[in-house]
Order: C-alpha cells, then structure tokens, then sequence
C-alpha cells in the first residue's frame, strides 16, 4: 500500500509518501513542500496547490490518501485561507481516488508517538525512529506530513479503514 500524507497549508503545503507492506513495515518513498508566494494572487496560489497535489498523485499514484484536519483557535482569517487550500488539494485528490481520509492532530500524534500532546520535536524524532531515518524529514510541514501517511498506516492497518474516511 502506497500512503500520501498531506499537512495542508497556503504559504507550504507538506507532502510525504511512505508504503506499506501487509506486516506494517514501512518505507519512506519521498517527501517535501509545495510553496506559494505572498505576493501571488490568491486564486492563482490555490490553482498552484491544486496542480501540485494533482502531480504528485499522478507521479506515485497513492491507494489511499490521508489529510490531518485543520485546528485553528485565534485568526479566522488565517483558517479560512487554509481552508481554501485545504480545499484546492482536497480537489485535486478527489478526482484521482475516492480514498480519502483524514485524521485530527490528537490521532495523528497518538499513532505516531502514543501520546496525544506530544510536541512537534517528539513527532518528528518518532517519524525518523519509524522509518529508520539519519535524521527527521524537513522542513516541519513535510515532518507533519509524513507523519499523517504513517498515522494513516497504522490506522488501516490496525482497525481496517477507520470511519476517519472524507465524506
């Protein structure tokens, strides 16, 4: 099974690829961030996720697809922009699979470190333990990322696919 975590985000969006094989052993297969500009239009930073998410889709052509769900408790203004683009790569994956998923920060760090309130240090130190990494994936977006593909995998794998499935 081939995994597409994806932290979604206006300025970065994080991408990581991991598969997975029936005894949960996992392989990290690529990761990184899709950039927008400032500067840009809106619009034509939300068509620049939409393509981005369409490549990379298209390039490792994932079974299942896995978001982390956006928390926001101060700038509604900011939430609303992440939503969009959240939205703009929602798109882009739903009209290349159904398997779509998504996971809130809690179950994402429950799966990856065993504790809900972990930090992002310890996220991302448990992300290169999993995968037997020198080091943890950068930038942090791409961390998370990953982090969603193996919450994801541990997810399918221990409770068949969870009812976290995007409806």
């Amino acid at each position: 099974m081939i995994v597409l975590g994806i932290d979604p985000g206006l300025a970065t969006v994080g991408y990581g690829v991991i598969s997975c094989d029936e005894k949960v052993r996992l392989k990290l297969i690529d990761y990184g961030t899709i950039l927008t500009e400032a500067g840009e239009q809106f619009p034509v930073r939300l068509k620049q996720i939409n393509h981005g998410i369409a490549q990379l889709i298209d390039m490792y052509r994932p079974d299942s697809i896995a978001f982390e769900e956006l928390f926001f408790n101060k700038n509604v203004t900011t939430a609303i922009n992440v939503a969009q683009a959240r939205g703009a790569a929602l798109v882009a994956a739903s009209e290349r699979t159904e398997q779509l998923y998504e996971y809130t920060p809690l179950q994402i760090k429950q799966a990856v470190v065993g504790y809900g309130r972990a930090d992002k240090n310890q996220v991302q130190m448990m992300v290169k333990t999993i995968l037997s990494l020198k080091e943890a994936p950068k930038p942090d977006d791409a961390a998370d990322a990953v982090a969603v593909a193996i919450c994801h995998a541990h997810s399918a794998h221990t409770a068949g696919i969870l009812n976290t499935k995007i409806k």
